[in-house]
């Protein structure tokens, strides 16, 4: 199940997201041109938990920024289409709500606030680890807490395929986010923590930060728990 709309209008333009869009596909065009020296750039702008904690350290030709910053660009990376695709999905679907609540600049402060938490919380569960994170879904994540918390009634339009069916239901925010956390924690719980592969923990704990930011970041006139519209 993945979404692709809601009905959810905002009352302005949600430039912060259409850049946070715009910004980490050209970043991923970027990524595609360099080659076989794609993965050296994840290495030197992906947060790796055992370097930015200092066990471990990068090859000189690899440290082009100091540890703590890769934190903030690895948000902007994407390890292939699909990555890019599924969290850009995500943050279109969501990200115009969530800016409408508080505005551009301080939804540019609570995305990379929810990216930061998010890497923490899987730096933290893993220190030693030396495989890079990269990724945009830790923040989005935060995202996601926040419209949870903000319109938990908004219906979503989501794709369930079945076999060869494809059904396109409206469904409300709450069971589709809550089925997306729960989903997350159950893979989290499955998964072996230095394998690799998806970071879980980032966005566990992502979503978290994010609906505990929210309230902080919000517009005071702007309510939590939204109620459901009448139709």
């Amino acid at each position: 199940m993945f979404p692709i709309h809601d009905d959810n209008p905002t009352r302005i333009t949600p430039y912060v997201t259409y850049v946070l869009l715009s910004a980490c596909v050209l970043i991923f065009f970027w990524q595609v041109s360099l080659g076989d020296a794609a993965q050296q750039a994840v290495y030197s702008f992906g947060v790796i938990p055992s370097v930015l904690f200092a066990t471990k350290s990068l090859p000189v030709e690899l440290e082009i920024l100091p540890a703590w910053l890769t934190i903030f660009s690895s948000m902007f990376l994407h390890g292939g289409w699909m990555h890019l695709i599924g969290n850009m999905l995500y943050l279109w679907v969501f990200g115009n709500n969530v800016e409408d609540a508080m505005g551009h600049k301080r939804f540019i402060l609570f995305y990379l606030s929810c990216g930061l938490l998010a890497a923490l919380t899987q730096a933290v569960l893993n220190p030693d680890s030396e495989i890079p994170m990269i990724g945009a879904s830790g923040a989005i994540s935060g995202v996601l807490g926040a419209y949870v918390l903000l319109h938990p009634h908004a219906r979503i339009l989501v794709v369930i395929p079945i076999g060869i069916l494809i059904y396109t239901p409206w469904i409300a925010a709450y069971w589709v986010l809550g089925f997306w956390f729960v989903l997350q924690l159950i893979n989290s719980l499955i998964s072996a923590s230095d394998s690799g592969g998806v970071a879980y923990g980032a966005h566990l704990g992502g979503f978290v930060a994010g609906m505990l930011l929210i309230p902080l970041f919000k517009y005071r006139h702007v309510p939590l728990f939204s109620p459901a519209k009448r139709r």
